[in-house]
């Protein structure tokens, strides 16, 4: 039987648009992400996020770079999204989350970027990063795109600082969730991304995540259909908190796919915060996938 992404059947029973209005209502005092800051984005007013009404694109195009699953042949269809509800210190693509550089685009629009990646492209999925403060807008632009023939997965790709009722609003939509888990201690999150209780909120949003789609699900090619994909980026000096994160993991399942990232690199401020200031080492690293392990759960492994 041929794989049907949940959307498609989500349009087909007019829930996709009932999701779409709620997500929107939504937007009259935000509070999409934990931060709840209830600002009225519909009338323009800026919250932490700093978005409007409009979700605002930064580029678009087949991806290489991305998990082995998402890639395939012909790439994964990203769309980076501007802004972000997380102010991390150390981020590699600040230009966009922090200086804001980007296009905003209606849903039309957008459907169109979704429809485009999959025609012109033939991406394997359409992989929406830092999509969390713009989920009205995205669900929107399914809906269009679905309408004129959009067929291939969505991957919710985030940084893990998730509200529970914003999930519940996609289960059923998104095929494939990539969060973060990038922190074990509250006060380091908070340090260094500008938040509170990311932990917190993390964990319950994996947990969520887990119950709606389950282990990584492969096609006969190894490409990723449905289920969930786990990212944790090694910091220098433990930073990170990896072995709290990684029983954490294998507390819910040791199946869950992990991809414990050690690309870290010291970026935009991160040069004012030691340890932060210089890359890892291939030591830590190795600790860091050794502890993965010792968990029971399976990490591909690569510095």
């Amino acid at each position: 039987m041929k794989f049907q992404p949940g959307y498609l059947r989500l349009l087909e029973s007019g829930e996709l648009e009932e999701r779409t209005k709620k997500a929107y209502q939504r937007l009259s005092a935000c509070d999409l992400c934990p931060h709840h800051c209830g600002v009225n984005r519909l009338k323009e007013e800026k919250g932490f996020c700093r978005s409007g009404s409009q979700a605002v694109v930064s580029s678009f195009g087949s991806h290489f770079g991305e998990e082995e699953p998402l890639v395939g042949i012909h790439g994964s269809g990203t769309i980076f999204f501007t802004f972000c509800n997380m102010r991390c210190i150390y981020c590699q693509n600040y230009e966009i989350s922090w200086l804001g550089v980007g296009k905003p685009v209606t849903s039309e629009e957008l459907a169109a970027i979704m429809l485009q990646l999959q025609n012109r492209y033939h991406c394997h999925n359409i992989n929406l990063v830092t999509p969390t403060h713009f989920v009205p807008q995205i669900l929107e632009a399914v809906k269009i795109a679905a309408e004129e023939g959009l067929q291939i997965p969505l991957v919710y790709n985030c940084g893990g600082y998730e509200e529970l009722e914003t999930l519940k609003l996609l289960e059923g939509i998104i095929d494939i969730y990539m969060p973060d888990l990038k922190y074990d201690d509250p006060e380091i999150a908070r340090k260094y991304s500008g938040i509170k209780d990311y932990p917190k909120f993390a964990k319950l949003a994996i947990k969520e995540m887990y119950r709606q789609v389950g282990n990584l699900l492969l096609d006969e090619q190894g490409i990723a259909l449905r289920g969930l994909i786990v990212r944790h980026l090694v910091l220098p000096g433990g930073l990170a908190g990896t072995e709290g994160c990684m029983k954490f993991l294998a507390s819910i399942s040791t199946e869950i796919f992990v991809n414990v990232m050690g690309q870290y690199r010291p970026e935009n401020r991160a040069f004012e915060y030691p340890p932060l200031n210089r890359r890892i080492t291939a030591r830590e690293y190795q600790e860091a996938v050794s502890i993965a392990k010792s968990c029971g759960l399976t990490v591909p492994y690569r510095l």
